[in-house]
């Protein structure tokens, strides 16, 4: 609600207490949540610590402990953008850990102690054996990186499903294993055993109640696992290998998500058969469905150990799915297949963990940051266990979004959700319109939900408007509307953010004057490509975006290194088509002012990507500022990093939409202006 004496000052000039220091300390990572008894675990990312992952235990008492004491950091780098690195078991810690990228176990009180040896190994997706005296996981090996004569040319990373005795001697020396087959490999010393190789990809590794069996995912190039994965399953022999191996489901164009074994024994994955990510189980050698509905149950496997369900208790599984947009919550019978969603007061909800009675998942709304929720499955009371920010913003200064679709080309709609300016305090000159920034999102397979976003609000409360869009490529409405950008990447995400824009000027919400467009990593071509064609945005902020296609099919790691294939076209056949859509061969197209931002350590988007940008944008003599981040990879993580990129993207926007700051930040040096 607008208060009624509110100051008429310009668009952009509104003063806020939505800080750059507010939202970068408000940043907080909450994830991989895990249950143990009346415990509960999770990852915090605390940008505060330079971007250290802790692993948290919450205690029946209340109290709340680190368990990872400084300087580890419970994060794996395994396919690059990592994900589960931790397991939990009675009285026995597992964790992946950055700076060495080693397993280490901790028992109880005692430190932790590494269980693998020194070496170019990376692991995730940890599971502890019954019993708890071995972890099975996913293993990466780089020993062989540079060796491209035994990848098949390709230089690659190996990755296997291995299994490590959690009282192996970590001292003796580093010992490849080089058995490129299938068959269970052992070093005794050593205490590790490769379970699975001959894929490009493994993930989700996942043992059976009776410890007999294990479910597990592959999938090979030119695949990502969204486009196109495998659950099997193999019979645990008595010296520990993988027999009686057999694919229960998906293949090149079906994506199999999270398998997971019911109390009972029988196993149950989330599968897009259908067109959407919806829940099946095996029975008697036979898939059926458990709920078909036009939703999402599943997600796109950018990290390991992704979670949508849980079981609540043999016969009942506990889901989030997502309907347009927004995700919500479900009881599912296993039985007589009744579904029953839960009316909770958030939008976004994902790692859902099952524990006795309750469950517990991270949660946000349009109004709340993330947080760690507890859901009392009886009396349905919900308590928050941890927030992102400790500090919300006053209600008068959020922003609540608007789901807008709208028309793009193909005859086809598109989505988006729009946040108008909101500041109690202020209210804009009569007759002005504010300012737009489009957002455009990475992946490109991401989604943006309906959540408070302080880094949105940073902006809305200043007199911004934020246009986030989901363009043709993104998760949540379905394989068809995922499959819109094959083949048309820098098509389809481009008409879809420039017909946003041309929407909402339309409607008369935004001024078609001031327009910025803002994207990151993939979102970062978007905005790129989006300033070639036209000339509709004044200014564009591009972090660790990529500017040159061809570049991806030489230095991107291995992950995604044929992603491009599916998404522009086969290389080096259509390197027309990669040099038509690549920015750098087009910086002269552009009119706009631009900000580039990079870490220098980013492996995904080389730093000569952003730096080729700059140096066409200033040979062209276009306004142009170049702010690069020492220690930073591809997703800043540092809260003063954080810091700094906003003050100077609105830095930058104050000088080429010519309003005032209303409180003073530190300068960026801005080419050409």
């Amino acid at each position: 609600m607008k208060n009624a004496a509110a100051a008429i000052a310009p668009y952009g000039s509104w003063k806020s207490p939505i800080h750059a220091a507010m939202v970068a300390g408000g940043s907080l990572g909450l994830e991989q949540i895990s249950l143990l008894g009346p415990d509960v675990s999770w990852i915090e990312k605390r940008p505060e610590e330079g971007g250290r992952q802790v692993i948290v235990r919450l205690g029946s008492d209340g109290r709340r402990l680190d368990v990872t004491p400084a300087p580890f950091s419970a994060r794996t780098r395994i396919h690059e953008y990592g994900g589960q690195s931790y397991a939990v078991a009675e009285g026995v810690l597992v964790f992946a850990n950055l700076t060495d990228g080693r397993l280490y176990v901790q028992e109880t009180s005692a430190a932790p102690r590494p269980i693998t040896p020194q070496g170019p190994f990376r692991y995730g997706d940890p599971i502890i054996t019954h019993g708890g005296s071995r972890v099975i996981c996913v293993r990466e090996d780089y020993s062989l990186a540079a060796d491209k004569t035994s990848t098949g040319g390709r230089g690659e990373p190996v990755d296997a499903i291995v299994s490590v005795n959690l009282g192996g001697d970590s001292s003796l020396p580093m010992v490849a294993q080089n058995d490129s087959t299938s068959v269970a490999q052992d070093d005794t010393s050593l205490g590790l055993q490769v379970l699975v190789q001959g894929n490009d990809f493994y993930g989700a590794p996942r043992l059976s109640p009776d410890g007999r069996s294990l479910a597990w995912l592959a999938w090979n190039h030119p695949n990502m696992p969204w486009d196109g994965a495998e659950l099997w399953l193999g019979e645990i022999l008595a010296d520990g290998a993988i027999g009686n191996r057999c694919l229960v489901a998906g293949g090149p164009d079906e994506s199999v998500f999270q398998p997971e074994w019911s109390p009972d024994g029988m196993l149950y994955f989330v599968s897009d058969r259908s067109g959407w990510w919806n829940l099946y189980r095996l029975r008697q050698d036979c898939v059926e469905a458990l709920h078909p509905m036009e939703a999402e149950f599943g997600l796109p496997g950018w990290v390991l150990g992704l979670r949508t369900y849980d079981f609540a208790e043999p016969g009942r599984i506990v889901c989030t799915f997502c309907e347009e947009g927004a995700w919500r919550l479900a009881l599912l019978d296993t039985g007589s297949l009744a579904f029953e969603p839960i009316a909770l007061p958030f939008t976004h909800i994902s790692g859902v963990r099952s524990g006795d009675g309750y469950v517990c998942f991270t949660a946000s709304s349009p109004v709340e940051s993330a947080g760690i929720v507890r859901l009392d499955l009886g009396t349905r009371t919900i308590e928050v266990l941890r927030r992102s920010g400790e500090r919300l913003p006053d209600p008068g200064l959020i922003s609540t979004p608007q789901a807008i679709e709208f028309p793009t080309e193909r005859g086809l709609n598109a989505h988006a959700l729009f946040y108008p300016p909101c500041n109690r305090d202020y209210a804009g000159p009569p007759g002005e319109r504010p300012p737009l920034l489009v957002m455009c999102h990475g992946g490109p397979t991401d989604a943006v939900s309906p959540s408070l976003s302080l880094g949105t609000q940073f902006w809305t409360s200043r007199g911004f408007a934020v246009a986030q869009v989901n363009y043709g490529g993104s998760t949540g409405y379905g394989r068809a509307y995922r499959e819109r950008l094959n083949g048309q990447w820098g098509v389809v995400d481009v008409e879809d953010c420039v017909n946003a824009a041309h929407y909402l000027v339309a409607q008369g919400l935004v001024d078609g004057d001031r327009m910025a467009i803002h994207g990151g990593s993939a979102g970062g071509l978007t905005a790129l490509r989006a300033l070639t064609l036209c000339n509709l945005f004044r200014a564009g902020a591009i972090y660790y975006g990529v500017s040159d296609l061809e570049m991806l099919a030489h230095d991107t790691p291995k992950f995604e290194s044929r992603y491009h294939l599916r998404l522009v076209g086969p290389y080096p056949e259509s390197l027309d088509v990669y040099r038509e859509r690549s920015p750098v061969y087009s910086a002269g197209q552009i009119t706009a002012a631009l900000i580039f931002f990079q870490g220098l350590e980013d492996p995904v988007v080389l730093p000569r990507q952003s730096e080729s940008m700059v140096r066409a944008a200033r040979a062209k003599g276009l306004p142009v500022a170049y702010v690069a981040f020492e220690g930073e990879g591809h997703g800043f993580r540092r809260a003063e990093t954080i810091r700094r990129a906003l003050e100077a993207e609105l830095y930058f926007y104050s000088r080429i939409f010519g309003f005032e700051l209303a409180e003073p930040v530190e300068p960026v040096m801005i080419e050409n202006l």
